[in-house]
């Protein structure tokens, strides 16, 4: 139980560190603001830089592929149109349940507007309880907790591609705009953890089922709310370095430790982007350098942040989306009406969120739903263990 009287007593101090944060932060923007403009006045020269010393450089940095400043109002969406999300959940294993097992829940949404179609939304739900798939991922040092979680991942981009690829052979020649969106980045960061053989079920038949939408001409969309990214912060970094070439091999290999070009550091891109972007615009389109995006193949990630009217949203495309003009437009027009239909956020990844999500009475009615099984069976002694029972209910 929390015991509020003593935490009131720490409140003064949590208050006058973000009092002297905030005001830090507003010194860093204005030097951000500043080498922003310069910036914009010598953006080719920036990126010659970046490309020539792409090798020596030690921190992730996007390219600009447009003015910096730009600002360009967000089309309005065709009134029919189809937007297809996915979101997934999962009950972790526990040896102190009554079976060491885990499951993992895909949420399906399928919304029409102006169709007079009904929409689909559910939730396909999948238990793992095979020795191979609990300490499968224990050779590689893998917890089994983690392993589920990137099987998750690729799970949630196959069951979208499922999902779109339906949509347009159910409509057969009818041409109606689609968009398929997923909650969070498409840069996978965790890939760069794992060992090659790991890598290597989880990243193809992700990038397999982005090639089926490519095929369909469907774009793809990864909503990233409240970014915490600094690639476009990093990109201003070049323009701060002291050095005559930003070489941070040569002068600067720790990047854990503080460095010349850190004058922004911790200013996000959204902090920045806000005070360039209105409503309804987005900025510069650019093409993230991560170092993980070589493994993509030819669908490396191209991003711009947009305005949504609540906050500033970076917004994550494949290649292939962004170097298709109209494609690009349209996905950006179809993404903003969802926001404005889910009152801050694109209410089609919410509802797939709603659907994946596995609640407290879920969770018990599983577990009883297993119990009964494993009694059907002849299996005795089914329960949870002492420490689990007790944690449930209390003798105080």
């Amino acid at each position: 139980m929390l015991d509020l009287t003593k935490l009131a007593r720490q409140m003064q101090g949590l208050s006058q560190h973000l009092t002297q944060e905030a005001a830090a932060s507003r010194q860093r923007l204005e030097l951000a603001q500043k080498h922003f403009q310069n910036a914009v006045g010598c953006q080719d020269e920036l990126v010659q830089r970046q490309e020539k010393w792409r090798d020596r450089i030690l921190f992730a940095n996007a390219t600009p592929l447009e003015p910096l400043n730009t600002c360009i109002d967000i089309p309005v969406p065709p009134k029919i149109h189809t937007v297809i999300a996915t979101d997934g959940s999962q009950i972790s294993p526990s040896h102190h349940e009554i079976a060491y097992c885990y499951l993992l829940n895909i949420g399906r949404v399928i919304l029409h507007y102006g169709q007079n179609r009904y929409p689909l939304l559910d939730s396909l739900p999948e238990i793992f309880y095979r020795p191979e798939d609990l300490y499968f991922s224990r050779k590689w040092g893998i917890r089994t907790e983690e392993w589920m979680g990137f099987c998750r991942t690729a799970s949630e981009a196959t069951v979208l591609t499922e999902l779109a690829c339906s949509v347009k052979e159910d409509r057969g020649t009818e041409e109606v705009p689609t968009l398929a969106m997923v909650d969070g980045s498409l840069i996978y960061w965790f890939l760069e953890q794992l060992p090659l053989e790991a890598r290597d079920r989880i990243l193809p038949p992700i990038l397999e089922a982005w090639q089926k939408l490519r095929d369909a001409q469907i774009p793809l969309m990864g909503y990233v709310s409240a970014s915490r990214n600094v690639e476009g912060m990093n990109f201003l970094r070049l323009l701060a370095c002291p050095h005559t070439v930003p070489d941070c091999a040569s002068f600067c290999p720790n990047q854990l430790e503080k460095v010349p070009c850190k004058v922004f550091e911790p200013l996000r891109d959204t902090t920045l982007l806000s005070t360039l972007l209105k409503p309804g615009q987005r900025g510069c389109l650019w093409r993230s350098n991560v170092r993980i995006l070589d493994l993509y193949q030819d669908q490396a990630i191209y991003f711009c942040y947009v305005h949504v009217g609540t906050e500033i949203a970076r917004i994550e495309v494949p290649s292939w989306v962004a170097q298709n003009t109209t494609m690009f437009d349209l996905a950006l027009g179809l993404m903003l009406a969802q926001v404005q239909k889910g009152y801050g956020y694109p209410v089609a990844i919410a509802e797939a969120h709603n659907q994946a999500v596995v609640r407290g009475g879920d969770r018990t009615r599983f577990f009883a739903i297993l119990e009964r099984q494993m009694i059907k069976a002849g299996i005795k002694n089914v329960g949870t263990s002492y420490k689990e029972a007790r944690k449930r209910g209390s003798i105080a």
